[in-house]
């Protein structure tokens, strides 16, 4: 009875949490527009990526979006086009769980492009199996931290050149929970009974926000900012509440709860168009806030060892 009720508690006060973060949500007010930028947003066929990129599209910029499906990257394309009124909007295939594809990305937009002003890594994957890429990575961990650090890496050169430029990196309150080990970053030591997908996706993030950390120290003095933000708990694909058993009988309930995919998108918006935080970096946001981190959120010497870990890995696949 006792561990019913403390059950019960829990639940009340993660609801109160949850209630209270919707109701405390920023919006992104600043009305610059972006004409003459060029903006990469991956992930961004539907959710928040979707919102965000139609957003800086109704901004005047050149949208480059970066997704897996071709069926849904087109489809997305042609509704932001015809919402936003922008026919500078563009799809590029890109599924950041193969290094070949993105590697194929990063030069084709090369070629083709002269500037990046605004790369934001939005892409993520929560509900995935144990299964390993064509690399030999979990696609966890390669589609949330190794694949958006070597596409990251791969553009560093024209988004220097293109300064002023930002990079934002969306990822989750959930890195507070995640764990680097080096011995076993990619999970190899996991197995198909001790394997996570809930410690996969935390541990990812916090390699979000470490490469953020890394990042920022790196582009001192260069005119390119790089931040990573929380944009909430937000109902998207990659939480999948309507899903869930009788979503259809508690889905009206929980829009109470949980933000929209536009509002979720606001904290992303506002780190890419704002001039409150242009000179910025190395920060972690919500709601539009700067939030504090971790400490090992913040551990400079991690960031650094995680940062060249990541290398080594990639190189050799």
């Amino acid at each position: 009875m006792v561990f019913i009720s403390f059950i019960v508690l829990n639940l009340i006060l993660a609801l109160l949490y949850i209630t209270y973060c919707k109701l405390t949500y920023g919006i992104n007010k600043c009305s610059r527009h972006l004409v003459g930028k060029v903006v990469i947003v991956t992930g961004s066929n539907n959710g928040i990526g979707y919102e965000t990129a139609k957003d800086l599209a109704e901004r005047g910029a050149r949208v480059i979006l970066a997704c897996r499906n071709n069926l849904r990257g087109t489809k997305a394309r042609d509704q932001i086009i015809a919402e936003s009124g922008n026919h500078d909007v563009h799809y590029r295939q890109l599924d950041l769980a193969s290094f070949h594809s993105v590697r194929r990305f990063a030069e084709e937009f090369i070629k083709t492009e002269k500037r990046l002003d605004i790369l934001i890594n939005n892409a993520g994957v929560l509900d995935v199996d144990n299964v390993k890429t064509e690399n030999g990575l979990f696609v966890g961990m390669q589609a949330n931290h190794f694949g958006p650090f070597l596409l990251t890496n791969l553009l560093l050169p024209l988004i220097k050149s293109s300064a002023p430029s930002r990079i934002i990196n969306v990822t989750s309150i959930a890195y507070s929970k995640g764990i680097i080990d080096f011995n076993n970053l990619n999970l190899e030591k996991e197995t198909p009974q001790s394997y996570s997908k809930i410690q996969a996706y935390k541990n990812s993030k916090l390699c979000n926000v470490l490469m953020t950390t890394e990042l920022a120290r790196l582009l001192e003095g260069t005119g390119v900012t790089a931040n990573c933000l929380h944009p909430g708990f937000v109902n998207t694909n990659i939480l999948n509440f309507d899903k869930l058993p009788f979503s259809k009988y508690w889905l009206p309930i929980t829009s109470c709860f949980v933000k929209t995919p536009w509002e979720g998108a606001q904290t992303s918006i506002y780190l890419a168009v704002s001039p409150e935080v242009e000179n910025v970096t190395g920060c972690y946001f919500a709601d539009c806030q700067v939030k504090i981190l971790t400490e090992t959120g913040r551990n400079t010497e991690l960031a650094r060892s995680l940062w060249e870990e990541s290398e080594k890995i990639i190189a050799k696949k």
